[in-house]
């Protein structure tokens, strides 16, 4: 069965032809986000659906018709369009964009919980300016919503739950919005997209060649764990892109009663099927290969990342070289947004190889943070872990990895493991997967790599606790 996967990064939009075990055709369109201010990340809806439209179309050309489209995407983007013109109303807002911290904190102190990157205060931002009273009829969506709207010319206004939880609006159980939390931010109801099924046809894609059923929506972290079959409680996959995301599957049954932990862990919607939400828990990483752009674009050691590999191989350690990845503060387990990157330990014979293969392996530590905080709020032992994103490209890091977590790490057979995800979900609404059984058997890394050596996690916490706190106005922001 072959399905089109598009997949609407923060960075790029990719889509691709796979049967859910490997990508037969691929094309990618880098789309960053415009900042045009400190904190500000913004996206052109319109463009982001050209691009959309463009490399679909072209892959679906390339293998002569597919069986059906799936969409999975980056989470808590907030776009607002006028329903009759399709016309999208101001830039969308992206889930890295501060600029509704002081709203966030200011409903934190009324009783309401909202963080930053999800959609809830920047959808009341938008229609603040653009509605203010009320009066437009206007469509609201994560990117999952805008990419349907388009791929079905307008036909559908849905979200998967997945997604529809990375607003904010959703209801503790996942069972439907909010209606406090919406009455509360003064979004009309009528805006909000319909919650369907993660796994399910939705509608036609009239927009691309063939008008193919959409069959698939999930979250790009969500559709990860599937592509990687974590589908079994307890399983588990950790994803390095920009950030780093390492996700367990936990069943039915919201594992985590508040937003996010004392750990800093988050529960998440994994999917929706028939109707049934199963759940997982979430760590973060920030900073994870943007440290490695860092490298190559702003410090110059690199010509590319894939360099890195190379350096870090000529020496046998870093020299004492420690380096904390903070370059844009901690996520979990300590939230600490005025944390700052910081390398300690550097000698007159510290070499830029030295400095390299401290970066690697401050992320592989950080990578080893996030898996302490998420088994003991998971509640399971992770025994392997499985890998994607573009750091799992490179083979030092993988055998750092594997050192620094102590357990195998087991490689995903295709670099990003969400073009796999989304493409399971939708064979599984047309009948390609018997069950959710047979999908986790059908796993097969392209390699496993056992640890070979350990790290010191004590000298570690010590280079963390030196790094954090750097602004300390940034720090005691409670989100």
């Amino acid at each position: 069965m072959n399905i089109c996967v598009i997949d609407v990064g923060t960075s790029s939009i990719r889509s691709a032809v796979t049967d859910g075990h490997r990508v037969s055709c691929f094309r990618r369109q880098r789309t960053p986000p415009d900042m045009p201010g400190p904190g500000l990340v913004e996206f052109d809806a319109n463009e982001m659906a050209s691009v959309i439209l463009q490399t679909a179309t072209e892959v679906i050309r390339e293998v002569g018709g597919v069986d059906a489209v799936a969409v999975t995407n980056q989470r808590g983007t907030a776009m607002v369009w006028d329903r009759q013109t399709g016309e999208p109303v101001g830039p969308a807002l992206g889930w890295q964009d501060l600029r509704t911290v002081g709203e966030c904190l200011a409903w934190q102190s009324e009783g309401m919980e909202l963080l930053p990157n999800e959609s809830a205060t920047k959808l009341a931002w938008l229609l603040d300016r653009c509605d203010p009273d009320r009066s437009r009829d206007l469509c609201f969506g994560t990117v999952d919503t805008w990419t349907v709207w388009c791929l079905t010319q307008g036909a559908r206004h849905v979200a998967d739950p997945s997604n529809a939880a990375m607003s904010g609006m959703l209801a503790d159980d996942g069972s439907g919005w909010s209606d406090e939390i919406v009455g509360r931010l003064g979004v009309p109801p009528a805006c909000l997209p319909e919650i369907v099924d993660s796994t399910g046809v939705v509608g036609a894609a009239t927009a691309l060649p063939g008008s193919p059923p959409i069959a698939g929506i999930i979250g790009d972290q969500q559709s990860s764990l599937v592509g990687q079959r974590c589908v079994r409680e307890g399983s588990a996959k950790l994803t390095f892109g920009t950030g780093a995301f390492l996700d367990v599957y936990t069943g039915p049954g919201r594992p985590i009663a508040q937003k996010r932990s004392d750990r800093g862990t988050f529960p998440i919607v994994a999917w929706q099927e028939d109707g049934a939400i199963v759940w997982g828990v979430e760590a973060m990483m920030i900073a994870a290969g943007s440290n490695m752009s860092w490298l190559t674009d702003d410090m110059g050691l690199l010509g590319d990342a894939a360099e890195s590999a190379e350096l870090a191989a000529s020496v046998a350690d870093t020299g004492g070289v420690v380096y904390v990845p903070a370059l844009y503060g901690l996520g979990t387990p300590h939230w600490d947004f005025g944390a700052r990157a910081a390398l300690f330990g550097i000698t007159g014979g510290t070499t830029a190889a030295h400095v390299a293969r401290a970066v690697l392996e401050g992320v592989a530590q950080r990578a080893a943070d996030l898996l302490e905080a998420a088994e003991a709020d998971s509640g399971h032992r992770i025994e392997r872990l499985r890998v994607d994103g573009g750091m799992s490209r490179n083979p030092v890091f993988n055998q750092i990895l594997a050192d620094t977590l102590a357990r195998p790490v087991e490689l995903c057979p295709a670099v990003e493991g969400t073009t796999l995800g989304a493409a399971v979900l939708a064979g599984r609404a047309l009948g390609q997967w018997s069950s959710w059984q047979e999908v986790a058997d059908s796993w097969a890394p392209r390699a496993v790599l056992a640890p070979q050596g350990s790290v010191d996690r004590e000298r570690w916490q010590e280079a963390v606790h030196r790094a954090s706190r750097w602004h300390p106005e940034l720090s005691d922001i409670g989100l």
